[in-house]
């Protein structure tokens, strides 16, 4: 289970409330983690496509995601100027000043909003998010998100009104399961275009760093084109061997001494993927996403990404011949 999740909110009058709005802090770990095993409890009950395991929602990648970020030090303020996520400070402080803390901000703070308006946490629910002094970057309300980021808002809405539609949905359960992952990587990668707003907040960090960020981000292209399905199970393995410290001048996979032989492989395989596309010119992201047009060839395109990432012994030429080879529907 993701780190700290038997302290976090169990259900919703656990969190903050005045005057009958809930009033979470997310620059709390607790509380931000909160909100993640909120969404997951409110949608399950639309998740039977999704399998058979109460683990199986794509929703569990992101409380794992936030767990990494804050083991590794991520959440933890870049500038040195506090001691906001650091052991000897407040270690479940999540610094404005962290670019992943930013980046993670508009990947489970905008979800939770969208899904408090359409009623999952029941009906008439007012929500409106904690900010620290004299820190305006960020949107605290439904009605401010969909004003600051009305794409990411709207396809959030979409997911959350697709998962409830889905239960009445005649469609065989693999094609109903397809189109839910759809709609939530819709979500996702709207999120992460809307978190171009936390951009500055990279200068804080090494080059080698920013390079890494660049490239995870990027990846969410694959992924999301596959429809993965980021369930508890399938997230830690893609969780486990991400580098578990920030990066440093002079780190270079695969040949970091202090890190593992998984995370090294990680590092070099998004650093290639990054590389290789962009030598191509984005063609190689193009044709990936031209290939994963049909629930089939998404299928296959999951077992490729999970081979490319966990076994070192898939050459990445194989991965390329493959992915040129694929045509489109």
């Amino acid at each position: 289970m993701p780190i700290l999740w038997a302290q976090t909110a169990g259900q919703v009058t656990d969190l903050p409330i005045q005057d009958a709005v809930l009033t979470p802090d997310p620059w709390h770990f607790l509380h931000r983690m909160s909100l993640n095993r909120l969404m997951i409890a409110a949608t399950d009950p639309f998740m039977g496509s999704m399998g058979t395991n109460a683990t199986d929602s794509p929703l569990w990648g992101l409380p794992l995601q936030l767990g990494w970020m804050l083991t590794s030090g991520r959440l933890a303020d870049p500038t040195g100027a506090t001691t906001c996520g650091l052991q000897t400070g407040d270690t479940m402080c999540v610094s404005t000043h962290s670019w992943w803390g930013c980046v993670n901000y508009f990947a489970t703070v905008l979800p939770f909003l969208s899904a408090a308006q359409q009623g999952l946490m029941g009906e008439g629910f007012q929500v409106q998010m904690q900010v620290p002094a004299g820190v305006q970057d960020y949107c605290t309300t439904y009605a401010d998100c969909v004003t600051s980021h009305p794409d990411a808002m709207s396809k959030w809405d979409a997911f959350f009104q697709g998962l409830k539609a889905a239960t009445e949905s005649p469609l065989p359960e693999n094609e109903k399961k397809d189109s839910i992952l759809g709609l939530y990587w819709d979500g996702q990668m709207a999120s992460t275009s809307a978190s171009a707003a936390c951009n500055a907040k990279q200068s804080h960090y090494s080059s080698v760093e920013q390079s890494f960020s660049k490239s995870w981000q990027n990846s969410a292209d694959y992924v999301a084109a596959a429809h993965f399905q980021s369930n508890l199970e399938k997230s830690v393995m893609f969780m486990n061997p991400l580098p578990g410290r920030i990066l440093q001048e002079g780190d270079s996979a695969p040949n970091i001494a202090d890190l593992s032989d998984a995370e090294n492989h990680t590092l070099y395989v998004f650093s290639w993927m990054t590389n290789i596309n962009n030598i191509l010119g984005g063609s190689l992201v193009r044709m990936w996403k031209n290939a994963m047009c049909s629930v089939t060839t998404r299928e296959k395109g999951r077992e490729m990404l999970e081979q490319l990432l966990l076994n070192p012994r898939f050459a990445t030429s194989t991965f390329l011949s493959i992915v040129t080879g694929m045509a489109g529907c």
